[in-house]
């Protein structure tokens, strides 16, 4: 374009097309930032600085920190219930757990922030959460039904005990370290782990 040629205004889908990027960009960052401090101790202009952003756009976009946290979280929740369809056995449901937690260790980490930092009724984070065990269980009881694990086994323990063990070498890599020999973050640990934990539930059925 010749130097003294009036810049052209983008057009509509251009600015779209930016305000999408932008988003995508302070969300990925949330995302680094709310893993690794948590809610509390992470702050919206280290979150802007991460997204190269002005800090004022995530007012703009989110209405502020819990907005974003809130935005952030939704579709977390969403995957994990596409997880856990009804038809699909309990023991493949499990690994998958595995999987998506050390696929995303940001994500992971968010997960047991919230439980860390355990807070009011009423605190940012809560009711997503709540919403979203409570179809777990509702899940783990179907599979009761369906044969996945005997009768006198409460549906709500087993879950919470999965649930511990899926996210085991996130919450404990060290002590993963220690005992298995092997990198908890790598993605050949986590597909031998996530299968040795579908081992241990199938075992359940017997």
């Amino acid at each position: 374009m010749p130097e003294n040629s009036p810049r052209r205004s983008p057009r509509p889908g251009e600015r779209r097309r930016d305000r999408e990027r932008t988003r995508a960009r302070i969300l990925e960052a949330a995302k680094a930032e709310f893993g690794a401090k948590g809610y509390a101790a992470a702050r919206v202009g280290e979150i802007a600085d991460r997204a190269g952003v002005n800090k004022q756009l995530i007012s703009y976009y989110f209405g502020g920190k819990e907005g974003l946290y809130n935005e952030l979280n939704s579709p977390v929740y969403q995957g994990f219930s596409a997880l856990a369809a009804t038809d699909r056995p309990l023991a493949e449901v499990a690994a998958d757990f595995v999987r998506t937690g050390l696929a995303d260790t940001d994500l992971g980490r968010l997960f047991l922030w919230e439980n860390l930092t355990d807070g009011a009724p009423d605190a940012v984070g809560v009711a997503a959460q709540r919403e979203f065990l409570r179809g777990q269980v509702d899940y783990v009881r179907a599979r009761q039904e369906a044969g996945d694990f005997p009768e006198d086994v409460d549906p709500a323990a087993l879950m919470l005990m999965l649930m511990a063990a899926a996210s085991a070498s996130l919450a404990f890599p060290r002590v993963a370290r220690a005992v298995t020999g092997r990198d908890p973050a790598s993605p050949e640990f986590a597909e031998d782990y996530a299968e040795q934990l579908a081992r241990v539930v199938r075992h359940l059925k017997r």
